[in-house]
Parts: structure tokens; sequence; C-alpha cells
């Protein structure tokens, strides 16, 4: 059940960051899927690989160990992205 709410709310959070960067400049994408990563990516998608990888190996352990390394993993990419967004240029060229 709670590996269904996490998916659920994984799958959602990508939907809408999909729909808010569609049709926007490479800067507005890059700080968009930045804090998607930070605040959906990161937390659900560790969690939930870390519980499953957890389950199958029958250690708790393991799973908090592996939490301990995807979760900054990713969080650091997201924050890369999103510092990306934030000090990009906009382009100048407006021709056709």
């Amino acid at each position: 059940m709670a590996i269904g709410v996490a998916l659920t709310v994984l799958v959602l959070g990508l939907m809408l960051a999909s729909g808010l960067s569609q049709g926007k400049s490479a800067k507005r994408k890059y700080i968009v899927w930045g804090t998607t990563t930070i605040v959906i990516i990161a937390p659900f998608f560790s969690w939930v690989v870390s519980i499953l990888f957890a389950i199958s190996q029958e250690e708790g352990l393991a799973g908090v160990a592996l939490m301990m390394l995807l979760f900054p993993f990713f969080f650091l990419a997201g924050l890369v992205t999103l510092l990306i967004g934030v000090f990009k240029k906009e382009s100048a060229n407006n021709s056709i």
C-alpha cells in the first residue's frame, strides 16, 4: 500500500513537471526539472527502490544504507540542474 502511494505521488509529480515545462524556455525547463528532482524524485524514488531492495534481501539495514546513498545522489543531481537553470543566460536569438 505504501509503495503504491509513493509511486502514485512520483508519477503525478512527473506528469505535473512535464506539463509545467512543455513549450517553455530551456531555462524554465531546467528550473522545473531541478525542483522536481529535489522535491519529488529524490525522496520518493530512493524510498521505493530502497524498500524493494530491503524486502528482497530480507535485511532492513541494507534498505536504509541504499537510501542513504540514493537520496543524496538524486538531490545533488537536482540541485545541479536547478542551478544550471538559475544561472543560464536566455538566448538573444529571436530570428526564425
